[in-house]
């Protein structure tokens, strides 16, 4: 057991290792932060805020709001409906983006494995360019193993995008990376991602991305 648990740690540490030897495409900078607000035990409303630097994270270009109610049905079903406002740079300007969407996320325990499956669905409203539809399925794995006083515990995920206008697969997210406890009402995250994308072609960006939570 004890080989499996630091072959897990090195996996997730060599891929973050990534982050800094690619150079096939765009290395990129990623900051969020959430605020989760208890309403019941049933019930919680989640604020979040983010920003991107692209270009060898010298150029900001992205930044959204997000705000959501989310209800958990039971203990293994999270529904939510969340609205967010979205301003990218298009062409040395910025765009904006209206973007509500729906989420539902399946919740399980594998000896000790946290399995997280997020379903979303995204309407997308845009002033500049045809509005569109989008499907998003984000699958997270958490180790069941915590390090130090911080709680850091490895986690690796996947998430593919869906143009369901065009009925195309054109976007994929692979996340490896640290969640840690800074307080009881304090969390943190930081993580290597590798972002492909395609439009005529498929390219690559390498993404080095922190968040800080805060638990009300």
């Amino acid at each position: 057991m004890e080989k499996v648990k630091f072959l897990a740690v090195g996996l997730v540490m060599a891929v973050s290792g990534m982050a800094y030897a690619f150079d096939d495409g765009d290395f990129q900078v990623w900051h969020t932060e959430n605020q989760e607000f208890k309403v019941n035990k049933e019930s919680k409303i989640i604020l979040e805020e983010e920003f991107r630097w692209g270009d060898d994270a010298s150029d900001f270009y992205y930044h959204h709001y997000d705000a959501g109610f989310v209800y958990s049905l039971n203990k293994n079903l999270d529904l939510g409906v969340n609205y967010r406002q979205v301003y990218e740079k298009k062409k040395g300007e910025f765009k904006d983006e209206n973007r509500p969407h729906i989420n539902g996320t399946l919740k399980f325990d594998l000896s000790g494995f946290k399995l997280e499956d997020r379903n979303r669905l995204e309407y997308r409203h845009f002033n500049y360019q045809e509005d569109s539809w989008r499907y998003r399925n984000k699958f997270t794995l958490k180790f069941p193993w915590k390090f130090t006083k911080l709680e850091i515990q490895p986690y690796l995920a996947d998430e593919i995008f869906v143009d369901l206008n065009e009925g195309i697969f054109n976007r994929n997210r692979f996340y490896s990376g640290l969640g840690l406890s800074l307080t009881k009402n304090i969390k943190a995250e930081i993580y290597y991602l590798l972002q492909s994308t395609k439009s005529s072609n498929w390219t690559e960006a390498s993404v080095l991305g922190t968040k800080l939570k805060l638990v009300f």
